[in-house]
């Protein structure tokens, strides 16, 4: 019988991937870098817009710029991350969003600032993380070992949950008592320390016969993905809860009608603070085999509890009832990022990781249009919580749609299965040892 201190310590997050994989130590830090220091740039991009108009539309105007370029250059950068080396996808992408950081600076320093480059900016930075998710996405199987997928989504999204709350948090700071210029200018440090760490990446070539980019080659990707119910459940879960349970663009308005003003950070944090207690009690998830479950239940309690968001008058409810709704994101999550790795051909991965990328982007986007329209017509709390009520109803129909996802067992899978052998004769050709490192000693990046 183990003893309550084992128990204990079986939730804490599983490190196994941080030992076996020096590559994947790499990636968690320099994400960790990156994460803090575009908080920098994230906060004070639309501070100076607004400094600059005074017009809430023109600071709203930027999701607008953005979200064309990271569609497109998603699905092309997907193409691009299955045809050539990873490694320099991501390089490159770390170099320009340097760039784009001194752009920023210089703007900022001129006597009058103008307001274009700023759009400009925001666009091309759009841009270039949709180049570069799908190298960095499609990676991860390819360093991490098959059976440990799920233990790294959670050591990434615990990386992310620490950047998303006290990256904002220090870089208002920086811009309120340091202004708009050191902000970019920290924002361009993270970015040459980050591109240093990827420089020690082990390159990670494309297949010898690897196709150019193509929209051909997308339209494969898409209709891999359509084939298979599982991957389709993930892609429709994920985009109907957040089409109809994210009410973010209304917490100010929520806020008025609970009389609390002051919450209105806490709102926007709540939700980030419950996937981080997630993050760090998910030791458990290692062991779980059946992640369609875990991409259901935490959507179906995303849904529940961002109905229940709506239906509380008060605020420490709400604010308790959010926090539960980004522990729910959070296992969905990690279902979803546990069976994409574990299940998507390796020569597929990039141009999935493009479909993913419209997967976690527009569903947000789609879904503050939503909240926005219903607000307007039936009240801000009424569309908190029907919209929670319409998400977990969906996610049931989408059960019953496509049951294969629920029934989804990574010691069973055929893709699954597949993919494991995959991985594994990869490893055994290029001579690797567990530790992810060749016999004389280099790191190496898995090969297949």
């Amino acid at each position: 019988m183990s003893s309550p201190l084992a128990k204990i310590s079986a939730l804490f997050p599983d490190l196994a991937p941080w030992r076996s994989s020096s590559d994947f130590r790499l990636l968690w830090i320099q994400g960790l870098v990156t994460y803090f220091s575009s908080a920098m740039a994230m906060i004070a991009l639309p501070l100076q817009i607004k400094e600059l108009t005074g017009s809430p539309l023109a600071v709203g105007a930027m999701g607008a710029v953005e979200l064309v370029p990271l569609v497109v250059f998603g699905l092309y950068g997907g193409a691009l991350a299955d045809a050539v080396d990873r490694r320099k996808v991501i390089l490159a992408t770390e170099a320009g969003l340097g760039v784009l950081a001194l752009i920023l600076l210089v703007n900022a320093l001129l006597p009058e600032p103008t307001l274009w480059p700023l759009y400009v900016v925001a666009a091309g930075a759009a841009a270039l993380a949709g180049l570069q998710r799908p190298a960095l996405d499609s990676l991860l199987a390819r360093i991490v070992p098959h059976e440990q997928q799920t233990a790294a989504a959670a050591l990434n999204s615990l990386r992310w949950q620490m950047g998303s709350i006290a990256g904002p948090a220090l870089a208002g700071l920086v811009v309120a008592y340091a202004g708009h210029a050191p902000a970019y200018g920290v924002t361009i440090a993270g970015f040459a320390v980050s591109a240093l760490l990827c420089r020690r990446l082990s390159p990670a070539p494309a297949a010898h016969d690897a196709e150019k980019p193509s929209l051909r080659g997308i339209a494969e990707g898409a209709r891999y993905a359509w084939s298979r119910p599982v991957l389709l459940g993930t892609y429709a879960i994920d985009l109907a809860a957040m089409f109809f349970a994210f009410p973010n663009t209304i917490f100010p308005f929520l806020a008025d009608e609970l009389d609390a003003d002051w919450s209105l950070g806490l709102m926007y944090a709540a939700g980030s603070v419950g996937s981080l207690v997630l993050g760090l009690t998910s030791g458990w998830t290692s062991k779980v085999r059946r992640h369609g479950l875990l991409v259901v239940g935490g959507a179906a309690g995303w849904g529940l509890a961002i109905a229940a968001a709506g239906w509380f008058g008060n605020v420490w409810l709400v604010l308790l009832c959010l926090a539960f709704a980004g522990a729910g994101d959070m296992l969905s999550g990690l279902g979803r990022a546990t069976i994409w790795n574990q299940t998507i051909p390796e020569e597929l991965r990039g141009r999935l990781a493009g479909i993913e990328v419209l997967s976690y982007s527009v569903g947000p986007q789609l879904g503050q249009v939503r909240a926005g329209v219903m607000a307007g017509w039936t009240g801000t709390r009424s569309a908190v919580w029907t919209g929670g009520v319409a998400c977990v109803a969906s996610v049931g129909l989408l059960c019953l749609a496509l049951p294969k996802l629920l029934t989804y067992d990574s010691e069973t899978d055929e893709d699954s299965l597949r993919r494991k052998a995959q991985q594994e004769a990869g490893r055994e050709s290029d001579g690797r040892e567990s530790d992810g490192r060749d016999p004389d000693g280099r790191t190496t990046a898995g090969t297949v």
